[in-house]
């Protein structure tokens, strides 16, 4: 079989519900294979149905826990759910322990879900850099709801927010004052923020920083004020007024036509960093990859300056 009439077959059975198909084609992405623009021009034509979730916050504040609960709430509904969870890669080995999927492993048998964890392979801003891609896979594999978990995120780790339509941004009680919470960073990508372990204590005032932020803001009119919603995943609580207000979201998106510009702008991200990446290659290839060396040398010890190096560089690709 020619590697088109294989990749066709897999996408065929990928859109049947097979998650094997649909394992194999994520590999394929994550392993850079030469089949994957195949792969992606024959899911292009699925792509923009399913709604893109991202879950985000500081290790420990329950995000797979309450995956694992809007999963069971989204299945109740009849959703077709997609999860890509990242964890974080070894800096010494490279290696990842991908415990999200062990944390989900009561919905392994149902057809209606597929879970993915994903190495960050050294990513930084809290995904992988295949996660992109691998949503597309999960789109065309008809996915009605794409959640997408990211690894425990400090402030400046935003990234999730130009992948995803909705960004949930989870709190815990006790992690942070008045002060950390008006901090710029992840807490102004948040389109729902979820004070998760609310039975604890603490929990009301996370809550008041968290408004009180929110007030501080200026918003134009018609622009959206993201809802402060309180749930203890653990228990099953809450949940129900997170996708409420999931909904309400979208419904704003859909009104507003926030969500093309949304989805434009991921689409942008997504061919600049392919574009990226092939320049890269070409530059390790030139003069059998040498000629960064060389150049990177002359700079070093003082014959030539970074900008002329560069100019030098960018000339060799034409």
């Amino acid at each position: 079989m020619t590697r088109a009439r294989d990749v066709t077959t897999l996408v065929t059975r990928a859109r049947e519900g097979d998650a094997r198909s649909v394992a194999r084609l994520i590999s394929l992405v994550e392993d850079d294979d030469p089949a994957l623009p195949e792969v992606a021009a024959a899911m292009a034509p699925y792509a923009g149905h399913a709604r893109v979730v991202g879950l985000t916050g500081a290790p420990g504040v329950g995000k797979s826990t309450t995956t694992n609960e809007l999963v069971r709430a989204l299945r109740d509904r009849g959703d077709r759910v997609g999860v890509l969870a990242v964890d974080p890669s070894s800096p010494f080995t490279g290696g990842a322990i991908l415990g999200d999927r062990v944390r989900m492993q009561e919905h392994s048998a149902d057809r209606g879900v597929y879970i993915r964890s994903m190495s960050s392979r050294g990513q930084l801003g809290g995904l992988s850099a295949a996660t992109p891609q691998a949503v597309r896979v999960l789109e065309g594999a008809g996915c009605d709801v794409i959640l997408v978990e990211t690894v425990g995120v400090g402030q400046a780790e935003v990234e999730i927010a130009s992948l995803a339509d909705t960004t949930l941004v989870l709190l815990a009680p006790g992690m942070g004052d008045a002060i950390q919470a008006v901090k710029a960073g992840v807490l102004e990508i948040a389109d729902v923020f979820v004070i998760n372990k609310a039975d604890r204590p603490g929990a009301d005032a996370t809550y008041r920083d968290i408004q009180g932020m929110l007030a501080l803001g200026e918003r134009a009119p018609g622009d959206w004020r993201p809802p402060v919603v309180r749930a203890a995943a653990v228990k099953g609580e809450g949940v129900e007024d997170v996708l409420a207000a999931l909904g309400r979201h979208e419904e704003w998106l859909a009104d507003s036509g926030a969500l093309r510009a949304r989805r434009c702008r991921r689409a942008a991200a997504e061919i600049s960093a392919l574009a990226l990446g092939r320049l890269r290659a070409r530059i390790g290839d030139l003069d059998d990859g040498t000629l960064l060396d060389d150049l990177a040398a002359r700079v070093a010890e003082g014959r030539s300056d970074p900008h002329t190096a560069a100019g030098e560089l960018l000339a060799s690709l034409r």
